[in-house]
């Protein structure tokens, strides 16, 4: 018998086509036989009511869903549209989603969950005015549990936020929920005592002093405040500075250390009349002891020929203003002795600040006008 080699031709037999008589398709001759499957098999086509091809305007390219080894057990790759199917969509039958028909079937989630949106009442998704894309929430391996991730919006929950049920911060609601802090804290806010926020018009903005951790063990970062804490400041009570309050509290070391200053008697502040920048001669360290620089600032008396000559601040200066001193208190000159020894020194005057004038380094000889002039300033 003859013996026909599809294989050189455009259509090689496969499958179920390999058994086949030559009649079977070549029914109207050899030439110019279409080689499409659906010349052969319109009639399966349009026959078919399980889905519904005609209706259904379904592609005439049969190998969409048909294969050459059998005409029944249809399989269409789904992948190969824009929606392919992931989860709980992969084993449903074609009818689940398609009982409108094949031809513009929506892909949005909505469109065939609404009436488990429309049912659901824990959060109720329609009186909460929810968003219809349900991917927000819920995934395509299970409608249950639903898990919405609160990192894309514009209050990531931290801390003891996270394990929080949803309905602790959306109680009124999950439109238009407020992100700021005291919204949800207001109560925490006006029942605090210690100290009272209400009373001492404290910020509304909790972050300030909390954190999402825990309300309690509130820290203040002072240092974003004009009055940054240093030294002895830093492990101190709020109240210690804060007894009257946190508004308009001064920073001026006075203010708090006024106390220290009116009974300290050695020397005698008050009595001095010392001035009242605690700063010239204490530091937040410690109080004591003090150090004051006279030396580089004023006069040097803990160097040079003035070193161990004095013992009080009052040795030479007037008690109530420690601008005013006095050289001759001290030296006890003769005044005829010393107008002798000045005499043809210009501008010369018996007097303390004319000893200073020329003398501001306590040493003998005439310092340049320049730097009488700048010792003077400092305490004129």
């Amino acid at each position: 018998p003859a013996n026909f080699d599809h294989a050189n031709t455009g259509f090689p037999l496969t499958g179920a086509h390999i058994p086949l008589d030559c009649i079977s398709c070549h029914d109207q001759g050899y030439v110019n036989t279409p080689s499409d499957c659906f010349s052969c098999h319109e009639p399966d086509f349009t026959s078919t009511t399980d889905p519904d091809h005609v209706a259904n305007n379904f592609s005439h390219n049969c190998l969409d869903c048909h294969n050459t080894n059998t005409w029944d057990d249809a399989d269409f790759d789904h992948s190969n549209t824009n929606f392919p199917l992931t989860g709980a969509h992969i084993p449903l039958d074609c009818i689940s989603c398609h009982d409108q028909g094949y031809v513009n079937t929506p892909t949005d989630c909505f469109s065939c969950h609404d009436t488990d949106f429309n049912g659901v009442t824990d959060p109720n998704h329609v009186a909460n005015n929810f968003s219809h894309d349900c991917l927000q929430c819920h995934s395509t391996d299970a409608w249950d549990p639903a898990n919405f991730d609160h990192s894309n919006t514009n209050f990531p929950l931290t801390g003891a936020h996270i394990p929080l049920d949803c309905i602790s911060c959306h109680d009124q609601g999950y439109v238009n929920t407020p992100s700021d802090c005291f919204s949800c804290h207001e109560p925490d806010f006006t029942s605090t005592t210690d100290p009272d926020h209400v009373a001492n018009n404290f910020s509304h903005n909790c972050l300030d002093c909390h954190n999402t951790n825990t309300w309690d063990d509130a820290d203040f970062d002072h240092s974003n405040t004009g009055f940054p804490l240093t030294g002895a400041h830093i492990p101190l009570d709020c109240i210690a500075c804060h007894d009257q309050g946190y508004q308009n509290t001064p920073s001026d070391c006075f203010a708090c250390h006024q106390d220290n200053f009116n009974n300290t008697t050695n020397p005698d502040h008050q009595a001095a009349g010392f001035p009242t920048d605690c700063e010239q001669c204490h530091s937040t360290s410690l109080w004591d002891p003090s150090t004051f620089d006279h030396d580089n600032q004023y006069f040097p008396i803990y160097s040079g020929q003035h070193r161990n000559e004095w013992n009080l601040c009052s040795d030479c200066h007037i008690a109530n203003n420690y601008a005013t001193f006095e050289c001759i208190f001290c030296h006890e000159h003769n005044r005829n002795n010393e107008d002798d020894n000045h005499r043809g020194v210009r501008n010369y005057v018996y007097e303390s600040a004319a000893c200073y004038n020329c003398h501001p380094d306590g040493r003998e000889g005439i310092i340049p006008k320049i730097l009488i002039d700048e010792r003077l300033d400092r305490v004129r």
